[in-house]
């Protein structure tokens, strides 16, 4: 594959995994982010904005505190986080400093990019720190997230905010240079694959756990990433984040895998819908509602065979097709409980079904979103 360059994309959000920025002996591995500070300052100066997901929090602030290797409680987590978020940022700023840059330290919640009104409020924060030319320093909020309010992986967490801020790049920096047919630790013949055109079910089928106990992501989360990424119009890179200035790397040729954004993004409110991490029920429908679906219309009750899920009308569910996979997000008009009783119902007799005039669609066209790679195959 010819070299790939980032100073052909304008807006570009970095991933970076714990086990490249934190050392489990010495800490944080000044070093390294110097140099990927280096890479930065080079594609800011040439024009990009470049937004920074650095994961390293907790890994950092149990160095610090001398918490050793062992597994620990949430609220030791969570205190390892209060006090890496605080070095973390102070290292940010100093590597970035040294070549006039200024940064602004974001952390989100999984909340924060789910609910829609937190959403648009950390966009606009973000947008305001990209004006003022300040790099954004973005990673999740250990210190206050929960299990249950989580986003586990900041692979996610930086697909969810490249497809918020509209950015063209999102480059995932890991300990594993792209994707492979199979684990490569597990499977000595797994061969590399340099293009993803569209992440199908044989693409998924590749993902293996992660690589290291300092990482809560493996390919899995990674190609999730890619999912919420390339539908909304964000290209994406998995390479290697161990060698120094890794982003020239990618420039330089070295092994990358390029995930193709979709030809057809979704844009602007549908962006949110599509990104939604934790749909809150599944509608299970029949195969003349799949066609309905892919042909532009609304999922009416009558196509809707199955309802499982404790959701309020105006919450995310997930779409189904009778096999069981997921072809669709979307916003749903009903409650749970009245969704139950209208499914399967022709439209003439919901109003009888429920006792008053509702609306026509379980799931309208217009908060509605088709997953890319079930719409390519039909």
């Amino acid at each position: 594959m010819t070299a790939l360059s980032l100073k052909s994309y304008r807006r570009i959000t970095v991933k970076i995994g714990s086990a490249l920025l934190v050392d489990r002996e010495s800490g944080l591995k000044r070093g390294w982010l110097d140099s990927l500070a280096d890479d930065v300052a080079d594609l800011a100066k040439g024009g990009a904005e470049i937004l920074v997901v650095s994961s390293g929090a907790i890994a950092l602030g149990r160095t610090i505190l001398s918490l050793g290797k062992r597994v620990l409680k949430l609220e030791e987590s969570q205190a390892a986080a209060a006090v890496g978020q605080i070095a973390l940022a102070s290292a940010w700023s100093e590597s970035l400093g040294r070549h006039g840059l200024r940064s602004g330290q974001i952390l989100l919640t999984l909340g924060d990019t789910e609910e829609r009104r937190r959403y648009l409020n950390a966009r606009a924060t973000i947008s305001k720190l990209l004006e003022f030319k300040a790099i954004p320093v973005i990673n999740e909020n250990d210190t206050v997230a929960t299990t249950e309010i989580r986003y586990g992986d900041n692979d996610r967490l930086a697909a969810r905010v490249a497809t918020m801020m509209g950015g063209d790049l999102l480059v995932l920096l890991s300990d594993i240079d792209g994707l492979y047919t199979a684990p490569p630790a597990r499977d000595p013949n797994a061969k590399f694959i340099p293009v993803v055109d569209r992440i199908t079910p044989e693409i998924e089928a590749m993902a293996g756990a992660a690589a290291s106990e300092l990482s809560r992501g493996g390919m899995r989360t990674k190609l999730d990433a890619g999912k919420i990424a390339t539908l909304a119009g964000t290209a994406m890179i998995i390479t290697s984040g161990t060698r120094q200035n890794p982003l020239k790397a990618i420039d330089h040729g070295e092994r990358a895998t390029f995930f193709r954004q979709s030809a057809n993004p979704v844009k602007g409110y549908k962006t949110w819908i599509a990104g939604q991490l934790e749909p809150a029920g599944r509608l299970t429908i029949d195969t003349g509602a799949v066609g309905a679906l892919m042909s532009g219309k609304s999922l009416l009750p009558a196509g809707v065979k199955l309802v499982s899920g404790a959701f309020s009308r105006g919450d995310t569910v997930a779409i189904l097709d009778p096999d069981g996979r997921e072809i669709a997000r979307g916003l749903v008009a009903y409650d749970a409980s009245d969704a139950v009783r209208i499914a399967g119902l022709k439209t003439a007799e919901i109003a009888e079904r429920l006792g008053y005039e509702a609306r026509s669609a379980m799931v309208h066209r217009d908060d509605l979103v088709i997953s890319m790679a079930r719409a390519a195959a039909v």
